[in-house]
């Protein structure tokens, strides 16, 4: 399996024949092998040229970029070798036909949301106190399929994201990481930066995998395609960001492998420093790499994997072949 390269220093993300290397301001060599990476997530600033671009897009490696605060800031994406004229037609299709991008957009909330249940159930049986978060997600979500419009279905989804925040103070054991309300660009208090970052990294994930299919991400269908560049990360990442990104926040901060000593509080929001940042995508990384028996394949599928089938189903669906389910744990 091809692997993700983090970088974090600054430095320069140079060429050297058939392979690539990462030269930092001090003079410290990396070599990355080119074989073997899928995408770079570069954290830090870095210096490239063109020749470097083209041997990016030669190798099919989709190069990210993230500001100084730990968010997306964009991407490099090769040249789509698996791009068709023909599905971006019928995506175009069902975006522009109301009920069809009704259907698509109300089958991402509903997978978000009985994902946000798995969650919360695992940790019911683990004693923590979620009955009411649970019965109020429950009630709200068999709302949704007579809600006439993708605002209206959204509305739904909002109400149950708060209800579903609110809960992490009965999941989280640190009261440094106490949630008061959802706050971005900056977050305002620990966890929401925590939660800022960690689904900044799935949108990225997601974004990666969609190259490797014939999708085009720029047309989305829960979030409105418009100028932003990319959407369609945006809506399938709603599914995995609780099963794999909050999984993830709950687990380093219940077992202190992130604390408050590993934030800095600056005028314009918190940081996370870069040893915790490390740790974290760390953690992640490993969660992606961790499988489950999936039920329609009768094998062993890792995280990252079920990112890739995901877009796979959404494809059947657009050439109707088969009617778009989305992934919800089997917990």
């Amino acid at each position: 399996m091809k692997e993700t390269v983090y970088i974090f220093s600054n430095g320069r993300l140079k060429r050297k024949d058939n392979t690539l290397f990462f030269e930092t301001e001090d003079g410290n060599k990396k070599f990355i092998p080119v074989e073997n990476t899928k995408e770079i997530f570069m954290f830090g600033e870095t210096d490239l040229n063109s020749k470097v671009l083209n041997f990016l897009s030669q190798n099919e490696i989709v190069l990210s970029y993230f500001n100084y605060y730990g968010y997306y800031a964009g991407s490099f994406y090769p040249r789509e070798h698996y791009n068709s004229g023909f599905m971006i037609l019928r995506q175009a299709g069902h975006y522009t036909d109301e009920t069809k991008r009704q259907f698509i957009a109300k089958r991402f909330i509903e997978g978000a949301v009985k994902n946000c249940l798995k969650i919360l159930k695992y940790y019911e049986r683990r004693g923590k106190d979620l009955a009411r978060h649970i019965n109020e997600i429950e009630d709200a979500l068999s709302k949704l399929e007579e809600q006439e419009s993708i605002e209206k279905a959204m509305a739904i989804e909002g109400q149950i994201k708060q209800i579903y925040y609110n809960s992490f103070n009965n999941i989280i054991d640190n009261p440094e990481f106490t949630f008061e309300k959802r706050t971005k660009r900056p977050p305002r208090d620990y966890l929401n930066t925590l939660i800022s970052f960690s689904n900044s990294m799935i949108y990225t994930y997601v974004l990666s995998e969609i190259y490797r299919t014939h999708l085009d991400p720029r047309i989305g269908f829960l979030h409105t395609t418009n100028f932003r560049r990319f959407t369609l990360n945006l809506d399938v990442a709603e599914i995995f960001k609780p099963v794999i990104g909050d999984r993830a926040i709950f687990s380093v901060i219940n077992k202190k492998i992130i604390t408050e000593n590993d934030f800095e509080k600056q005028l314009n929001g918190i940081l996370l420093k870069d040893a915790a940042r490390k740790r974290f995508l760390q953690y992640m990384e490993e969660r992606l790499k961790q499988t489950i028996k999936h039920s329609g394949l009768k094998k062993q599928v890792s995280y990252r994997r079920l990112m890739r089938l995901e877009l796979y189903k959404l494809e059947k669906h657009l050439m109707d072949e088969d009617q778009y389910k989305p992934f919800v744990m089997d917990w």
